[in-house]
């Protein structure tokens, strides 16, 4: 399967982020690599409208702590979407096969029960030179991706929320 750099989207295909809030975790976990996913999330929320002060960036030791950090983000805060970033490189272990089950499944678990889009911004490499690739290399930026997601799903979810009124 070919990998595909998808942080060159149409912006005029994002809708407008204008009075979003948006929640972000982040892993300080090879944070050489998820500062720089953050760093691609917050400019492409900013580049899509939303107010500085609207974008609630918070961290967390690892990426396993994503989940209980998304939990916190989305029952104590006002936020509309929460992104989540991380890096998990595989090791000699499994480790990295029950730290990327755990998180997948708790951050899905988190969407559930908070009805809010919880996005999975967690690269999951080989190496630490897919990670690099991965996080403003050859492949583009997967935190504005995350971005970008966190956009279109709060959105929809807003759609559906006005349909239900009308």
């Amino acid at each position: 399967m070919a990998t595909q750099d998808f942080s060159q989207y149409l912006p005029e295909k994002v809708p407008s982020a204008e009075g979003m809030k948006i929640g972000i975790v982040v892993s300080e976990w090879n944070d050489e690599i998820t500062f720089a996913l953050r760093d691609g999330a917050v400019e492409t929320l900013l580049r899509h409208g939303i107010a500085k002060e609207d974008i609630v960036l918070r961290y967390v030791p690892g990426s396993f702590e994503l989940t209980a950090g998304a939990q916190f983000m989305a029952g104590y805060t006002a936020v509309d979407a929460v992104i989540c970033l991380g890096c998990v490189i595989r090791g000699e272990t499994p480790h990295f096969d029950y730290i990327c089950q755990g998180v997948a499944f708790g951050l899905t678990q988190v969407t559930v029960n908070f009805e809010i889009p919880v996005i999975f911004g967690v690269l999951t490499t080989l190496n630490e030179e897919q990670a690099r690739e991965r996080s403003g290399g050859r492949w583009g930026n997967k935190g504005v991706e995350a971005a970008v997601t966190a956009i279109k799903m709060t959105a929809l979810k807003r759609h559906f929320q006005q349909c239900e009124k009308s």
